[in-house]
């Protein structure tokens, strides 16, 4: 049985996802340690995981991306990411001195501690909630939402994308390839190009959700969302509602959206919907709540996914996902980060609609919403796929596996 260390970056939406995986690891026999925000040690150590915390210079950092224009909050995340890269490796190299791992899983976003990890002779996979932004000939490039485009036209489009692309990722290349150089790595071209460095990546979507591409390196293994959250008891006042849900959710990493809430509150007042707003990062004392709705901070998604006819979002991965596994279509409105991506997918799927947030206003949401509410039979296919793409069981196998041969094939210490 293998020692496995696990490094999260500081965000629960990023923990959640590969809890059922590191669950199936712990319950083969593995002995799995996490490394991520303080205050889930209680629910993980249930399913057989140990925490140990993140140091505060990465608990308390955030990707200060709220509030700008699409290239400055993509500038900001970028730096965001690179300024931890430090701190990042220090963090992994003391947590390996201390426990002594066989193996180590690394979240994507965390570029120093894939680097440690690439450098340091261990077996080591990473894994990724999001979608992945790998390039591909099959897909526009990633970031604008952009549909696919045939023919010379589409061609032209998406170089031309992916060149701009490019220049902002690769701000933070110098930085990133000096931590590189440092533990003996070989400089990267881009910057999107540290993703594909792992030996192997868990991805958690599936086609038809995400798009299938014929030239993506075999390292990537999709196996379908990570659907875990700490346990909880219905509240009272749940139990009570009869009507059909509409659960609406804002980023629990704030993100200044709270107008998507509150227009969703407004727009479904007068409608045969109970709303439900989980108010994530904001304060849900900050909102003018109708009749028919209830505003609380957070409430575990799937006590209220079972009753819910739709949820409006901004396009998390995570909120989106768990509807979709359900079979409940959803109504995106995305404010940033990989959000626009999000509702392309939703919409292409057919399991539900998207609105640019600049034209949030009731009136559009209202249509929004009653659009995705006639999306049932695709958001059903996308639970029947994410149900076949193998889940925690298969995440395991592939860990187990890869770390097996990879252990087998290292020199041995002398």
């Amino acid at each position: 049985m293998a020692k496995i260390l696990v490094f999260t970056s500081p965000a629960k939406g990023h923990l959640f996802p590969v809890v059922p995986v590191l669950g199936e690891l712990a319950a083969r026999g593995h002995t799995v340690t996490v490394m991520t925000l303080p205050g889930a040690e209680e629910a993980l150590r249930a399913l057989g995981i140990a925490v140990r915390a993140l140091p505060p210079a990465l608990a308390e950092d955030t990707l200060h991306d709220w509030g700008k224009t699409r290239v400055g909050a993509l500038l900001a995340a970028l730096r965001s990411l690179t300024d931890r890269i430090p701190h990042e490796i220090d963090a992994i190299r003391t947590a390996v001195e201390d426990d002594q791992p066989d193996a180590l899983l690394i979240d994507t976003t965390t570029a120093g501690a894939q680097t440690w990890a690439a450098a340091s002779g261990l077996p080591w996979a990473t894994w990724s909630p999001m979608l992945l932004p790998i390039p591909s000939r099959d897909v526009p490039p990633f970031g604008l939402g952009l549909t696919p485009m045939d023919g010379p036209i589409g061609r032209l489009r998406d170089t031309a994308v992916a060149q701009m692309s490019n220049l902002l990722w690769d701000t933070v290349l110098p930085r990133l390839n000096t931590a590189r150089r440092q533990h003996g790595l070989a400089p990267l071209r881009h910057t999107v190009d540290y993703l594909a460095q792992s030996p192997v990546i868990l991805n958690f979507t599936a086609p038809p959700f995400d798009d299938a591409r014929s030239d993506w390196p075999t390292i990537v293994h999709q196996i379908g969302p990570g659907l875990w959250a700490p346990p909880a008891d219905p509240p009272e006042w749940l139990t009570r509602i009869r009507r059909p849900l509409a659960v609406v959710t804002c980023s629990t990493e704030f993100q200044d959206d709270g107008a998507l809430a509150q227009t969703a509150l407004d727009a479904l007042a007068d409608s045969d919907l109970y709303t439900v707003v989980t108010a994530g990062a904001l304060d849900p004392a900050g909102f003018r709540v109708p009749a028919n709705a209830r505003v609380v901070s957070y409430l575990p998604h799937d006590l209220l996914l079972s009753r819910a006819a739709v949820v409006v979002s901004h396009g998390g991965m995570g909120i989106t996902q768990k509807a979709l596994a359900a079979g409940v279509p959803v109504c995106v409105v995305p404010f940033g980060r990989d959000q626009a991506e999000v509702a392309r997918r939703v919409v292409s799927a057919d399991a539900g609609t998207g609105l640019p947030s600049r034209g949030l206003n009731t009136g559009a949401l209202r249509r929004a919403v009653d659009g995705a509410r006639a999306c049932g039979p695709g958001a059903g296919r996308i639970a029947a796929a994410f149900a076949a793409a193998g889940g925690p069981r298969r995440g395991a196998d592939v860990l187990e596996d890869h770390f097996a041969i990879t252990a087998a094939s290292a020199p041995v210490p002398v």
